[in-house]
């Protein structure tokens, strides 16, 4: 029996060509405005997917106190980030779009619509779920999904929330299935759809065809951080009348676009030994390189993160946390190695976390 626990996505990395901008437009549109941790140093351990070569970057992980997970806003600091050099087609491999939550999709739609910078493909219609939902571009070129979800962990008084899940373009779904469902828990089959659909219409080759399969967990999840991050739900893409092109190849970890897709997990040797199992070996993993306490140190905050890739290279990111910062002016942060893994944390201890508020005038 796995002794691995999920406690739920912990961020989406989003690879950015100006850090300070993203983040104020984050703030902005989406209300990402509490920092959990900020770090510029040098990514030492992710050659693999950075030419081999070590690259200073500035990063922060950042949430929205409503709930959901958070955004990892990165930065090559001396490197020019590699734009993608293709128009990028729904379907294409690898992250295609975010998901980010509503508690009222059309009052979320009147909204944006009426916001500078914001940039709505299509109109507001129905999901393959049969909720509302609609979906936008940022100004650098990522587009997001804004998907119901009635749940709130902390009242903010704004209609939205955090990421909540993303749409995975994949070359053949049934292959790519058993990662998601036997390996990151998403066991319960919302929907198997094969066709043409209205809610992608206003997006670069939506009006052709595709098949469209939406996961999420069949039982409440558990850990430190599950009652912030909630629920959520991956939806994996295939398109069915061209050839797909990978949004990442030729491209480093980093360069602008969605990066990776990051899991909170505890016992990480457990997942290691599943993973492997499963053929899906870690391919990063920071406790090789590091010391005996298997913790790395992100300035901040520390843990032990890991990587695999999904059969088209797609990066999926493990992260046991061992200690972020709960109220850094004060001093106090979370040390997580000897709590219980299977119960969440108080949601009072968490609801500390706003006190890492950022103004976006202030960035």
């Amino acid at each position: 029996m796995d002794s691995y626990i999920i406690s739920g996505i912990q961020q989406i990395g989003i690879g950015v060509e100006d850090f300070r901008t993203a983040w104020k437009y984050y703030i902005d549109v989406f209300g990402m405005d509490v920092k959990i941790l900020e770090d510029d140093t040098v990514a030492e351990i992710m050659l693999p997917y950075t030419g081999n070569r070590s690259h200073k970057r500035h990063a922060a992980i950042v949430i929205n106190m409503q709930g959901g997970s958070g955004f990892e806003i990165w930065q090559y600091s001396e490197r020019t980030p590699q734009k993608i050099g293709f128009d990028l087609h729904v379907g294409d491999l690898g992250i295609c779009i975010v998901k980010m939550k509503s508690r009222n999709v059309l009052q979320t739609y009147r909204e944006l619509s009426e916001k500078a910078g914001v940039r709505i493909l299509g109109g507001l219609s129905k999901y393959i779920d049969g909720s509302d939902t609609f979906y936008l571009q940022d100004p650098f070129g990522n587009t997001f999904q804004i998907v119901y979800d009635p749940t709130v962990f902390r009242e903010e008084h704004r209609s939205s929330g955090g990421p909540v899940g993303a749409i995975v373009g994949v070359s053949e779904i049934d292959r790519t299935l058993p990662l998601y469902q036997g390996i990151l828990g998403y066991d319960t089959i919302i929907s198997d759809m094969t066709g043409h659909f209205e809610d992608l219409a206003g997006l670069p080759s939506g009006d052709q065809r595709f098949r469209r399969v939406l996961l999420t967990h069949s039982k409440p999840l558990q850990g430190t951080f599950s009652h912030l991050f909630g629920q959520s739900t991956i939806e994996l893409i295939q398109a069915l009348e061209r050839k797909p092109r990978k949004i990442y190849e030729g491209r480093f970890w980093g360069d602008p676009g969605f990066i990776q897709i990051c899991f909170d997990v505890r016992n990480m040797e457990s997942l290691k030994t599943k993973c492997e199992s499963m053929g899906y070996p870690f391919t990063v993993d920071s406790a090789v390189k590091h010391n005996k306490a298997n913790t790395f140190d992100m300035g901040e905050a520390s843990g032990h993160f890991t990587y695999i890739e999904d059969l088209d290279g797609t990066l999926i990111e493990f992260v046991e946390t061992h200690k972020i910062p709960l109220i850094k002016k004060l001093g106090l942060y979370l040390n997580l190695r000897n709590i219980n893994p299977e119960k969440p944390l108080k949601n009072w201890i968490l609801k500390a976390l706003r006190f890492g508020r950022v103004k976006a005038e202030h960035l």
